[in-house]
Order: structure tokens, then sequence, then C-alpha cells
């Protein structure tokens, strides 16, 4: 029972984070801030540490599951470790593959000019749009998993 308490637990502060940060946090700086770049600087800090608690939350969720066998039924089990490594393939994905991507363009711009060109806002644009379908696939997928719990 303690365990089960716990794993709803983490996974509300992983679903919670994820939506704060990226439904209320981020679209506030960018509407408040009129300094884009410092919006995104500020946002792009705030999805790093999403990504690490992300990461942390998955690898407790997925010991708790392993831990405590007889508490859900297999089907459920399966079911909700399915999500969790999904959700956590999402985050990988974003933060290791795409986010790279992202921080090398915007260190070329720097390097450069200071300004991207054509190209490289258009690969930008790409990878944003990338990167924000793969954190609206996780947000749903965390919904989801808080829905499956009980």
């Amino acid at each position: 029972m303690m365990l089960a308490r716990v794993r709803i637990l983490v996974a509300t502060l992983w679903a919670g984070s994820l939506w704060t940060i990226g439904f209320i946090v981020a679209p506030t700086l960018f509407a408040t801030l009129s300094d884009r770049v410092l919006a995104g600087n500020i946002a792009g800090s705030m999805f790093r540490a999403e990504a690490w608690l992300s990461i942390v939350c998955a690898l407790i969720l997925l010991a708790l599951l392993q831990w405590a066998p007889g508490a859900l039924e297999l089907k459920r089990r399966r079911l909700l470790g399915a999500l969790v490594l999904s959700m956590l393939v999402c985050a990988l994905l974003s933060h290791f593959g795409i986010s790279p991507l992202m921080a090398e363009l915007k260190a070329q711009a720097q390097g450069s000019s200071g300004i991207m060109d054509e190209v490289m806002r258009s690969r930008f644009g790409m990878l944003h749009g990338v990167s924000t379908v793969i954190f609206a696939v996780q947000s749903l997928l965390a919904g989801v998993l808080i829905w499956k719990q009980q």
C-alpha cells in the first residue's frame, strides 16, 4: 500500500511538472519578456531540468513497478511500465537528440553574426516543432499514466 502511494506521488509530480513548465511557465515567459532570446534561454534551461526530472521519475517508477509486483495485476503493471518507458523515450529523444541540435544551431549563429540566417531559422523551427510534438505526446501519456494508477 505504501509503495502504491509513493508510485502515485511520483507519477503526479512528473505529470504536474511537465504540464506546469510546458503549458504555463514557457508560454508565460514568451508572453511577458520582450526579449525572445532570453525567454527561449530560460525556457530551455527549464526544459533541461524537466528532462532530468523525467529520467529520475521514470527510473523510480520502473523500480517501484518491479519491486511491488503483487500490488498490481500483471496486465496493469505492464501497461504502467509501457507508459513510463514511452514517456522516458520522449524525454531522452528530446534531451539527447533534439536539444543538442538546437543548441548547435544557436552556437553557430552566435559564432558568426549572432543572427540565424534563413536556413538556420528554418531548421531551428523544424527541430522546435518536432520537440513540441514529442513534448505533447509525453504530456498526453502523463495524463494516461495518472488515470491508470488506480
